[in-house]
């Protein structure tokens, strides 16, 4: 069995995530003019090859385009709304509680996009991590192995599946 990814079935935001990341958006694209300025400025100050100035701006624009380009790709993918109202696998929007084989202690965090995480204390895992796309689609008793991005198979129970409360 196959379960979509975020690409093919969009990214999960609560209300909160999506107009703050909205508004960082905005902030970014209103200060391009800005940074425009600065850039010119730091260009009449001479021999390019030796001005840090004018290299430490444009490295700046392009970590904000390079924002800008992440925050308008994520907000065109983005499905706003509830999380789910019940649970009985782990989904999107769901808050999963795990158990890693060998140890007694238990590990719970939401299954949703990195960036929501601003937005609650719980660990946010993607559906595109090792992990996450491991468990994606699991009830409560199943476990899981999927292999870590250090090469090891970690196997995990799934312990319970409950809706996110904001």
């Amino acid at each position: 069995m196959s379960t979509p990814t975020e690409n093919e079935q969009g990214i999960w935001l609560t209300q909160e995530a999506h107009d703050r990341l909205k508004a960082e958006l905005d902030q970014l694209v209103a200060g391009r003019p800005a940074m425009a300025a600065e850039i010119n400025a730091r260009r009449e100050e001479g021999d390019l090859k030796e001005n840090g100035g004018y290299h430490a701006a444009k490295e700046e624009q392009g970590k904000q385009e390079g924002r800008i380009r992440q925050l308008t790709d994520l907000l065109r993918k983005a499905r706003v709304g509830e999380p789910p109202a019940t649970a009985t696998t782990a989904e999107l929007g769901t808050v999963i509680t795990i158990r890693f084989q060998g140890d007694e202690e238990t590990e719970k965090f939401l299954l949703g996009s990195r960036e929501i995480a601003g937005t609650t204390d719980l660990a946010v895992y993607s559906p595109e991590s090792a992990m996450g796309s491991a468990i994606l689609g699991s009830e409560p008793g199943t476990s899981v192995t999927y292999r870590a991005p250090n090469g090891r198979d970690i196997t995990v129970e799934v312990v319970a599946v409950e809706p996110f409360v904001p």
